[in-house]
Protein backbone atom coordinates (compact mmCIF):
# COMPACT_ATOMS: atom_id res chain seq x y z
CA UNK A 1 0.00 0.00 0.00
CA UNK A 2 1.30 3.43 -0.94
CA UNK A 3 0.82 6.21 1.60
CA UNK A 4 1.17 9.79 0.42
CA UNK A 5 2.22 12.49 2.89
CA UNK A 6 3.09 16.12 2.20
CA UNK A 7 6.84 16.64 2.34
CA UNK A 8 6.45 19.76 4.45
CA UNK A 9 4.45 17.92 7.10
CA UNK A 10 7.02 15.11 7.23
CA UNK A 11 9.96 17.52 7.52
CA UNK A 12 8.28 19.91 9.93
CA UNK A 13 7.17 17.06 12.21
CA UNK A 14 10.74 15.81 12.61
CA UNK A 15 12.01 19.34 13.20
CA UNK A 16 9.20 20.03 15.69
CA UNK A 17 10.03 16.95 17.76
CA UNK A 18 13.67 17.99 17.98
CA UNK A 19 12.79 21.50 19.13
CA UNK A 20 10.44 20.11 21.81
CA UNK A 21 13.35 18.16 23.32
CA UNK A 22 16.10 20.77 23.01
CA UNK A 23 14.02 23.64 24.43
CA UNK A 24 14.32 22.32 27.97
CA UNK A 25 18.08 21.86 27.67
CA UNK A 26 18.66 25.34 26.28
CA UNK A 27 16.49 26.74 29.06
CA UNK A 28 19.31 26.07 31.53
CA UNK A 29 21.08 29.18 30.28
CA UNK A 30 19.85 32.74 30.56
CA UNK A 31 20.87 35.22 27.89
CA UNK A 32 20.92 39.00 28.16
CA UNK A 33 18.74 41.15 25.94
CA UNK A 34 19.63 44.80 26.10
CA UNK A 35 22.58 47.05 25.31
CA UNK A 36 24.88 44.01 25.04
CA UNK A 37 22.77 42.62 22.22
CA UNK A 38 21.96 45.95 20.64
CA UNK A 39 18.25 45.53 21.29
CA UNK A 40 17.95 47.70 24.39
CA UNK A 41 18.59 51.08 22.74
CA UNK A 42 15.97 50.23 20.13
CA UNK A 43 13.17 49.79 22.63
CA UNK A 44 14.46 51.93 25.47
CA UNK A 45 14.87 49.03 27.86
CA UNK A 46 17.80 48.00 30.01
CA UNK A 47 19.25 44.48 29.93
CA UNK A 48 16.67 41.75 30.35
CA UNK A 49 17.38 38.11 31.12
CA UNK A 50 15.49 35.42 29.25
CA UNK A 51 15.98 31.67 29.30
CA UNK A 52 17.53 30.52 26.02
CA UNK A 53 14.89 27.85 25.50
CA UNK A 54 12.68 30.62 24.15
CA UNK A 55 14.48 30.41 20.81
CA UNK A 56 13.52 26.76 20.37
CA UNK A 57 10.03 27.50 21.68
CA UNK A 58 9.54 30.29 19.16
CA UNK A 59 10.49 27.84 16.43
CA UNK A 60 7.77 25.52 17.77
CA UNK A 61 5.32 28.40 17.50
CA UNK A 62 6.43 29.18 13.95
CA UNK A 63 6.29 25.55 12.81
CA UNK A 64 2.84 24.92 14.28
CA UNK A 65 1.57 28.14 12.67
CA UNK A 66 3.14 27.20 9.33
CA UNK A 67 1.47 23.77 9.49
CA UNK A 68 -1.86 25.44 10.28
CA UNK A 69 -1.38 27.73 7.29
CA UNK A 70 -0.45 24.92 4.92
CA UNK A 71 -2.51 21.98 6.19
CA UNK A 72 -5.21 23.37 8.48
CA UNK A 73 -5.91 23.73 12.18
CA UNK A 74 -6.72 20.07 12.83
CA UNK A 75 -3.36 18.86 11.51
CA UNK A 76 -1.51 21.57 13.46
CA UNK A 77 -3.28 20.57 16.67
CA UNK A 78 -2.38 16.93 16.01
CA UNK A 79 1.26 17.99 15.64
CA UNK A 80 1.10 19.72 19.03
CA UNK A 81 -0.47 16.63 20.61
CA UNK A 82 2.17 14.30 19.14
CA UNK A 83 4.78 16.68 20.56
CA UNK A 84 3.91 15.38 24.02
CA UNK A 85 5.56 12.07 23.11
CA UNK A 86 9.17 13.32 22.72
CA UNK A 87 8.65 15.84 25.54
CA UNK A 88 7.56 13.24 28.10
CA UNK A 89 10.02 10.65 26.80
CA UNK A 90 12.92 13.10 27.19
CA UNK A 91 11.86 13.88 30.77
CA UNK A 92 11.60 10.18 31.66
CA UNK A 93 14.99 9.45 30.10
CA UNK A 94 16.50 12.36 32.03
CA UNK A 95 15.14 10.95 35.29
CA UNK A 96 16.51 7.48 34.50
CA UNK A 97 19.96 8.75 33.49
CA UNK A 98 20.18 11.04 36.52
CA UNK A 99 19.28 8.13 38.81
CA UNK A 100 21.91 5.85 37.26
CA UNK A 101 25.32 5.99 38.98
CA UNK A 102 28.06 7.81 37.10
CA UNK A 103 30.98 5.77 35.83
CA UNK A 104 34.05 5.90 38.07
CA UNK A 105 36.06 7.18 35.10
CA UNK A 106 33.83 10.24 34.74
CA UNK A 107 35.22 13.53 36.01
CA UNK A 108 33.25 14.36 39.23
CA UNK A 109 33.03 18.00 38.19
CA UNK A 110 31.39 17.01 34.91
CA UNK A 111 29.01 14.64 36.68
CA UNK A 112 27.98 17.40 39.08
CA UNK A 113 27.51 19.88 36.23
CA UNK A 114 25.41 17.39 34.29
CA UNK A 115 23.19 16.73 37.29
CA UNK A 116 22.77 20.45 37.89
CA UNK A 117 21.87 21.17 34.25
CA UNK A 118 19.58 18.21 33.57
CA UNK A 119 17.99 17.93 37.00
CA UNK A 120 14.59 19.35 37.79
CA UNK A 121 11.79 19.13 40.32
CA UNK A 122 8.42 17.51 39.60
CA UNK A 123 6.90 20.99 39.64
CA UNK A 124 9.28 22.22 36.94
CA UNK A 125 8.63 19.20 34.74
CA UNK A 126 4.87 19.41 35.29
CA UNK A 127 4.92 23.14 34.57
CA UNK A 128 6.78 22.55 31.33
CA UNK A 129 4.32 19.91 30.13
CA UNK A 130 1.22 21.95 30.99
CA UNK A 131 2.61 25.21 29.63
CA UNK A 132 3.66 23.52 26.38
CA UNK A 133 0.29 21.93 25.72
CA UNK A 134 -1.88 24.92 26.54
CA UNK A 135 0.29 27.62 24.96
CA UNK A 136 0.94 25.71 21.72
CA UNK A 137 -2.73 24.82 21.35
CA UNK A 138 -3.63 28.44 22.02
CA UNK A 139 -1.16 29.59 19.36
CA UNK A 140 -2.73 27.33 16.73
CA UNK A 141 -6.26 28.32 17.80
CA UNK A 142 -5.59 32.06 17.61
CA UNK A 143 -3.67 31.78 14.34
CA UNK A 144 -6.44 29.73 12.71
CA UNK A 145 -9.17 32.04 14.02
CA UNK A 146 -7.40 35.10 12.63
CA UNK A 147 -6.92 33.35 9.30
CA UNK A 148 -10.63 32.69 9.20
CA UNK A 149 -11.22 36.43 9.46
CA UNK A 150 -8.38 37.68 7.26
CA UNK A 151 -8.07 34.85 4.75
CA UNK A 152 -4.60 34.63 3.22
CA UNK A 153 -3.64 38.20 4.12
CA UNK A 154 -1.44 39.54 6.92
CA UNK A 155 0.40 36.28 7.61
CA UNK A 156 3.06 38.11 9.63
CA UNK A 157 0.46 39.83 11.82
CA UNK A 158 -1.54 36.68 12.47
CA UNK A 159 1.58 34.76 13.44
CA UNK A 160 2.90 37.62 15.58
CA UNK A 161 -0.34 38.09 17.53
CA UNK A 162 -0.75 34.36 18.13
CA UNK A 163 2.86 34.05 19.26
CA UNK A 164 2.74 37.01 21.66
CA UNK A 165 -0.47 35.86 23.34
CA UNK A 166 0.67 32.25 23.61
CA UNK A 167 4.02 33.34 25.06
CA UNK A 168 2.26 35.37 27.76
CA UNK A 169 0.16 32.33 28.72
CA UNK A 170 3.19 30.04 28.59
CA UNK A 171 5.14 32.30 30.95
CA UNK A 172 2.25 32.68 33.39
CA UNK A 173 1.61 28.96 33.55
CA UNK A 174 5.20 27.72 33.76
CA UNK A 175 6.55 30.20 36.30
CA UNK A 176 3.44 29.98 38.49
CA UNK A 177 3.36 26.18 38.52
CA UNK A 178 7.13 25.77 38.90
CA UNK A 179 8.04 28.54 41.34
CA UNK A 180 4.97 30.02 43.10
CA UNK A 181 5.55 29.82 46.85
CA UNK A 182 9.25 29.08 46.40
CA UNK A 183 10.23 32.73 45.92
CA UNK A 184 8.53 35.98 44.80
CA UNK A 185 7.76 35.56 41.10
CA UNK A 186 6.40 39.00 40.16
CA UNK A 187 9.66 40.45 38.83
CA UNK A 188 10.56 37.21 37.05
CA UNK A 189 7.15 37.08 35.38
CA UNK A 190 7.39 40.66 34.15
CA UNK A 191 10.92 40.32 32.83
CA UNK A 192 10.19 37.06 31.01
CA UNK A 193 6.99 38.40 29.47
CA UNK A 194 8.65 41.58 28.16
CA UNK A 195 11.55 39.61 26.74
CA UNK A 196 9.37 36.97 25.07
CA UNK A 197 6.95 39.54 23.63
CA UNK A 198 9.91 41.45 22.20
CA UNK A 199 11.44 38.32 20.66
CA UNK A 200 8.07 37.21 19.26
CA UNK A 201 7.54 40.57 17.61
CA UNK A 202 11.02 40.59 16.06
CA UNK A 203 11.58 36.95 15.08
CA UNK A 204 8.21 35.38 14.32
CA UNK A 205 7.04 37.57 11.37
CA UNK A 206 10.07 36.88 9.13
CA UNK A 207 10.34 33.24 10.23
CA UNK A 208 6.72 32.43 9.40
CA UNK A 209 7.22 33.59 5.82
CA UNK A 210 10.40 31.51 5.60
CA UNK A 211 8.73 28.31 6.86
CA UNK A 212 5.57 28.73 4.80
CA UNK A 213 7.65 29.34 1.66
CA UNK A 214 9.82 26.32 2.48
CA UNK A 215 6.73 24.19 3.07
CA UNK A 216 5.18 25.16 -0.26
CA UNK A 217 8.43 24.37 -2.03
CA UNK A 218 8.65 20.96 -0.35
CA UNK A 219 5.04 20.20 -1.19
CA UNK A 220 5.64 20.75 -4.90
CA UNK A 221 6.47 17.04 -4.95
CA UNK A 222 4.63 14.60 -2.61
CA UNK A 223 6.54 12.18 -0.46
CA UNK A 224 5.62 8.54 -1.04
CA UNK A 225 6.48 5.60 1.16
Amino acid sequence: MTVSMPRSLFAFSIFYGGMVCIAGVLGNKQVALGPLSGIGPLVGLGPLAVEAGIFAFLLLVVVSSAVAELHGRAIANRLVQIGFVPLIASILLSIIVLAAPAATEMDPARAEAFAMMMGGTPRIWLGGIIAYGISQTLNVTIFAALKGQEGERLLWLRAGIASVLSQIVDTLLFITIAFAGVFPIGELLMGQMISKILLSAILVPPLIYLFVALGRKLDAKPLEA
